[in-house]
């Protein structure tokens, strides 16, 4: 009967996804009449003459597309306790994320956003279900490894991490087997949650683990220590990893090691700015764009946006395989936002995605702009064709080296330590040289010098994460910069080579 229950439920739910899906266009053109209708008396609408607007032109020339910085004066107006400044009303809540120049970050959450993140997370599931026929998991205990729910306030609003406020708003078919206990899920310490979350689901039957997959992978690691058996072997009914956040393909070999068999997974591309695209094949990397979540989307090619020119291009003009820069107007009032992340479309009917990186990481130091879907597709394809497990890595470029060319320096921490990396040194850059054509150029024209690895001692990334405030929660390893900040930073944690 549950089973019956679970399968008509999502069947109803997915079905109603149809319209959009087949009418992509239609769907985002209403999005957009919707969104500056709702928000014409707003100081924002009034300052850009919203009630001028009737279509994607006059939108485009009425609003520049600005970043955090150019919109914080916005912000700072909701953070004070004002109403009605982007969006009709005050926000339910304020998700707070650390930014890279603007030091703490507020991003609005008003009523109808919370609602679709939580019925995206809950659809990925539902299609997950359709895809499979199977709700065993559903039967068991799910574990989501997150940030603490605890939420402070800020005149009025309540503002805490995105993780934290979604812990929130679980819904109630969840609440008797949703793991941690609330009162693990609000500690502060990360290892020590993460000691305690490992004592308290050690010997409970966990079906579904959700999370970041480094701070998953760490959560792991700590059951086989204490146990001393595979993932697999003490959970024997997990069936489904559903993961966001960062790339999973870097992380998945030892994810592989550690579970023993095979576990389905699902890919989530939620922000604070919204939730934005869901894996809906189990055979596919791509994931699904939401046209049915109350934001309108634009998208630049990344050399475009680099140069400054502001061609800007609505869902109708996109093409396959390019990469591009992500623009977003949503209905918690941030119009024509650059999130700062870059995806490509895998395919147009429906618009399925992947994302690439973002756009501050990335290393152009001698014009090769390599991004980060390159580089964890290097490690993934290293770690298919060799031995190597990499636990942790990023990428920074050395320009003024003691001795020869300038070189990209790969900083990996191995799960398992090899003397000689010669050889791999060699395949991986014949990998990166695939992969990016200017890299190629750079390094057959004799300007840089294959790369090198730098070994991190084991444990080296979580304590340099430690050291900078950001190990656990949402917070991830940036994979690639274009400067030596993090380089520098993990002197300390290098091996005697």
């Amino acid at each position: 009967m549950y089973h019956h229950f679970a399968k008509s439920f999502a069947n109803y739910v997915i079905s109603k996804n149809q319209f959009w899906m087949k009418n992509p266009i239609k769907s985002q053109e209403k999005t957009l009449r919707w969104l500056v209708q709702s928000a014409q008396k707003t100081l924002f609408g009034q300052q850009h003459s919203f009630q001028e607007i009737n279509g994607y032109k006059e939108f485009n020339q009425a609003i520049p597309v600005r970043d955090y910085e150019k919109f914080k004066t916005y912000i700072d107006r909701i953070v004070s306790g004002e109403a009605d400044i982007i969006w009709p009303g005050k926000p339910i809540y304020l998700c707070k994320t650390s930014g890279t120049t603007s030091g703490i970050k507020y991003i609005p959450i008003f009523q109808n956003a919370i609602k679709t993140h939580i019925n995206s997370a809950r659809n990925s599931i539902l299609q997950y279900i359709i895809n499979t026929g199977d709700t065993n998991f559903i039967q068991g205990k799910q574990i989501f490894i997150q940030g603490s729910p605890v939420l402070n306030s800020k005149n009025g609003v309540k503002f805490g991490r995105l993780s934290g406020i979604v812990a929130h708003h679980v819904p109630f078919y969840l609440k008797s087997s949703r793991m941690p206990s609330w009162d693990v899920n609000c500690i502060e310490d990360w290892e020590q949650k993460i000691d305690t979350i490992v004592e308290e689901t050690y010997n409970q039957d966990m079906t579904l683990i959700s999370g970041i997959p480094p701070w998953v992978q760490m959560y792991f690691e700590k059951i086989k220590q204490k146990s001393g058996k595979k993932i697999g072997d003490v959970f024997k009914n997990f069936s489904l990893f559903i993961y966001g956040g960062v790339s999973f393909k870097p992380y998945k070999k030892i994810f592989d090691e550690l579970i023993g068999r095979k576990v389905n997974t699902i890919e989530l591309y939620p922000a604070s700015e919204g939730f934005f695209a869901f894996q809906d094949q189990l055979d596919s990397d791509s994931m699904l764009l939401l046209l049915n979540n109350c934001i309108y989307y634009e998208f630049i090619k990344i050399n475009d946006f680099l140069k400054g020119k502001n061609n800007y291009l609505s869902l109708s003009d996109v093409k396959l395989g390019e990469n591009y820069a992500l623009i977003i107007s949503t209905s918690s009032g941030l119009w024509r936002y650059n999130i700062g992340d870059t995806i490509q479309f895998t395919e147009i009917n429906p618009f399925r995605i992947i994302v690439t990186g973002r756009i501050k990481h990335f290393i152009s130091a001698f014009g090769e702009h390599v991004i980060g879907k390159e580089v964890e597709a290097t490690i993934r394809e290293i770690s298919l064709k060799s031995k190597l497990k990499v636990r942790e890595f990023t990428v920074a470029p050395q320009v003024n080296p003691k001795v020869g060319l300038p070189f990209h320096e790969w900083f990996i921490e191995f799960d398992e330590i090899y003397d000689n990396l010669e050889a791999i040194e060699v395949q991986m850059d014949s990998i990166m040289q695939k992969q990016n054509i200017y890299y190629k150029d750079l390094i057959q024209g004799k300007i840089l010098s294959p790369l090198k690895i730098t070994k991190i001692k084991k444990g080296g990334f979580n304590h340099f994460m430690k050291s900078i405030g950001k190990l656990g929660g949402q917070n991830k390893v940036p994979h690639l910069s274009n400067d030596r900040g993090i380089a520098c930073k993990l002197k300390k944690y290098i091996m005697n080579q």
